[in-house]
């Protein structure tokens, strides 16, 4: 197998030949036929997350085909097309796991930072979390739900269920996310880079009733705001755009420091919470509903072998929509 890796933080990725590895027990092997670029993935190779596992292949809204399959594994079949999402293992034993809150397992693995992803011609991953696709829908243009929709998802349940909604940093989850909202009767305020005008008629075209800088104040009282762009000092900025008894979800693995503001902006019951990884309920119901919303994707595809030019267009916001690994 072939694979972009991460030896050190920082530096570009490196691309490495391995011999091919077999999957073990309750594992299955995939090969990958594409994998999103997420901002996390930024956060990886930069070295922003702690207790990063090195060397690393990144990579974490995998789509692949199942080619080997591990003792005791139940469900899937060879050829099957399956996803591999963010978290791709926990213990099952611990008081989150058997309370229903496995997205904050003690000890959890997570694909492309703990374990290796999906920047590669195949990958091992536990079978318990891989998601059965079907067969409608191209693989590049699905990669992205397996972490900006899955998330994007969570963090819309989360926000509540009020109509004017915001979402701050118009990229690969708020695009899949406007989508989901517009479809249940939601009236979107999309928040760009100030000045970002080809990213606010993006968002205007999936469905926003408003798009404007982050730096604007939008025409109406938010009932709930998502935070998806890894800027603390958007906070207060969104915490001032919600109405009495609004929420603000902080939707990214990662981000700036908070800078300090006046308590209030809180007052009145304001709600500020996180959003940390998912479920595998999450993942069935989003991925049962998608094709239903009739979810489009817009992507920038990338051979493998250009993840590095990805990862810095992904990081510069040359494109809109998500970029894509095709394999």
């Amino acid at each position: 197998m072939d694979a972009m890796v991460l030896k050190k933080p920082g530096s570009p990725l490196e691309w490495v030949q391995f011999p091919e590895r077999q999957p073990g027990a309750g594992q299955i092997r995939l090969q990958v036929t594409a994998c999103g670029v997420c901002r996390t993935d930024l956060h990886v190779v930069d070295g922003d997350l702690p207790a990063l596992k090195l060397p690393i292949i990144p990579g974490h809204e995998i789509v692949g085909r199942v080619d080997a399959i591990g003792a005791g594994v139940e469900g899937l079949r060879l050829g099957e097309r399956v996803g591999v999402p963010w978290l791709g293992y926990t213990c099952g034993s611990c008081a989150y796991c058997t309370s229903g809150h496995e997205n904050l397992c003690d000890h959890p693995l997570f694909t492309g930072y703990t374990r290796d992803g999906g920047f590669a011609t195949a990958t091992i991953a536990d079978a318990r979390y891989a998601f059965a696709l079907g067969e409608v829908g191209d693989d590049a243009s699905i990669a992205p739900w397996l972490c900006a929709g899955l998330i994007g998802w969570r963090s819309l349940a989360i926000a509540g269920d009020g109509n004017k909604l915001g979402l701050f940093g118009f990229g690969a989850a708020a695009h899949i996310v406007a989508q989901v909202a517009d479809w249940q009767g939601r009236s979107i305020f999309a928040f760009t880079r100030p000045g970002d005008l080809a990213g606010q008629e993006f968002a205007r075209n999936l469905g926003a009733v408003w798009a404007g800088g982050s730096d604007e104040i939008p025409p109406a009282e938010l009932d709930a705001a998502i935070i998806f762009a890894p800027i603390g000092a958007l906070i207060p900025r969104a915490l001032k755009a919600v109405r009495k008894g609004g929420r603000v979800v902080c939707a990214g693995i990662h981000m700036s420091d908070i800078p300090s503001f006046p308590y209030q902006l809180m007052w009145q019951e304001r709600q500020l919470v996180s959003v940390a990884n998912l479920t595998r309920r999450n993942g069935v119901d989003f991925l049962r509903l998608a094709p239903q919303i009739g979810l489009k994707t817009t992507i920038n595809r990338y051979p493998l072998r250009q993840a590095n030019q990805a990862l810095a267009d992904l990081r510069a916001g040359r494109f809109n929509g998500a970029a894509v690994l095709v394999v």
